[in-house]
C-alpha cells in the first residue's frame, strides 16, 4: 500500500486521522529533529524474528522507550529474537528500513507477523508512518488495533 492508498484505506474504514508531512526519516534520532504536533504519542517500531525465522513480531512502543529483546523473549515465551532483515521486511510488510509501521501489517497477506503494542498508547493517539517515512499519521490507538485485527493479524496490547 502506498501512502495515498493507506490514507484511502483509513478513510474507507471510518478512521479519523491527521497527517503531518515531513522529510524522510530513518530512525528516531532523525524524527526528533522534526516538529510534530504530538511528540509524546509518536511510535517506535521494531520488526523482529525468532531464530528459526518462523515467527515475526512488530513491537510498537512510545518513541522514548527502549526495548530489551531478551526480556521480551522471556516475558512472552518466544525463541531467541533478532532484528528481521530488510529482505524479510520487504517480503512480509512491503516496507523499507526506516518506514516500519503497524500499518505495514495491512500488506502482510499471510498474516505472519504479530503486533505487540505498548498499552501506554491506549485511550489516546498513536503516531505511525503511512507505509512511507515522509509522513506521520495520528489516529486513535483503538482504531489502529481494530484495523490490524480486522485484517487478521494478531494484536497484543501489553505493558512494554
Amino acid at each position: 500500500m502506498t501512502k495515498r492508498e493507506t490514507y484511502d484505506y483509513l478513510t474507507d474504514h471510518g478512521v479519523e486521522y491527521e497527517v503531518t508531512e515531513h522529510i524522510a526519516v530513518y530512525n528516531m534520532e532523525e524524527l526528533n529533529a522534526v516538529r510534530l504536533p504530538y511528540p509524546d504519542r509518536d511510535a517506535k517500531n521494531l520488526f523482529v524474528r525468532d531464530d528459526k525465522k518462523r515467527n515475526y513480531y512488530l513491537i510498537t512502543v512510545k518513541g522514548d522507550k527502549r526495548v530489551d529483546l531478551k526480556e521480551f523473549q522471556q516475558r512472552f515465551g518466544t525463541r531467541k529474537l533478532s532484528f528481521a532483515s530488510a529482505d524479510d521486511l520487504m517480503a512480509i510488510m512491503g516496507l523499507i528500513p526506516g518506514a516500519v509501521t503497524p500499518l505495514g501489517l495491512l500488506n502482510d497477506a499471510e498474516r505472519k507477523a504479530a503486533l505487540y503494542l505498548d498499552e501506554a498508547f491506549l485511550g489516546g493517539l498513536v503516531g505511525v508512518h503511512p507505509n512511507d517515512n515522509t509522513a506521520t499519521v495520528w489516529m486513535k490507538a483503538e482504531d489502529l488495533i481494530r484495523l490490524i485485527r480486522e485484517h487478521g493479524n494478531t494484536v497484543h496490547t501489553v505493558a512494554l
